[in-house]
């Protein structure tokens, strides 16, 4: 009887040991692929938001360090990529985070010209309600087109809000807080942009690998 008992709690113990070995070689092999995907996707998200003709370098490869929580939403440095045309910067393409989406951080690209003018913007991770929030996405809606040509100065100060607020952009039936989140960060980034305008377009280092 003791002997029953005894192998079939070594057998259950092979199992288990066998069961989660398994899911961590499958977790880890499927992080790595999400991973690969989701910076597969920046890259093209990145390269959307350059006009075609508007450079001649490899803006995915030319980058420089990045970093301020206060406008970016992040707290580690990030790469920002940078556009040049005939050796001459002609746009950046910025990473930031709005924290306070309806259901969590919502990652940004803020693709800004040399002259301060956004290129677009483009969601590349966010968990927002589908239906509601997710129309941030532009295979959803063309919202995230209300930002292209914006700056600083247009709409001004005042208009960097949802309409609701008193601002010129639009929010949501239903969902106030995601447009709202995404207008605050998008702000925020150009303001980044204008601080650190100089070091931005600084003749950036090539580099041949990124996160």
């Amino acid at each position: 009887m003791q002997r029953s008992i005894l192998k079939n709690a070594l057998v259950l113990g092979l199992f288990a040991v066998v069961t989660v070995g398994l899911v961590a070689t499958v977790h880890q092999f499927t992080k790595e692929r999400i991973k690969a995907s989701q910076r597969e996707a920046r890259g093209r998200a990145i390269l959307q938001l350059l006009p075609a003709g508007s450079y001649d370098n490899h803006p995915l490869d030319t980058q420089v360090s990045q970093f301020d929580p206060k406008l970016l939403g992040k707290d580690r440095p990030a790469p920002a990529f940078v556009a040049t045309l005939q050796g001459k910067p002609t746009a950046v393409v910025l990473q930031a985070t709005a924290p306070d989406g309806y259901s969590g951080a919502i990652q940004l690209l803020v693709g800004v010209s040399a002259e301060g003018r956004l290129l677009g913007v483009r969601v590349v991770a966010h968990k927002e309600t589908p239906g509601l929030g997710d129309k941030i996405e532009l295979g959803k809606s063309d919202w995230l087109h209300g930002f292209d040509q914006r700056s600083l100065a247009n709409p001004g100060e005042s208009g960097w809000q949802v309409k609701k607020d008193g601002g010129q952009f639009d929010q949501f039936a239903g969902a106030t807080i995601t447009p709202r989140a995404v207008v605050r960060a998008t702000h925020k980034a150009l303001q980044y942009f204008d601080q650190h305008k100089a070091e931005l377009l600084a003749p950036p280092a090539e580099v041949t690998e990124h996160e």
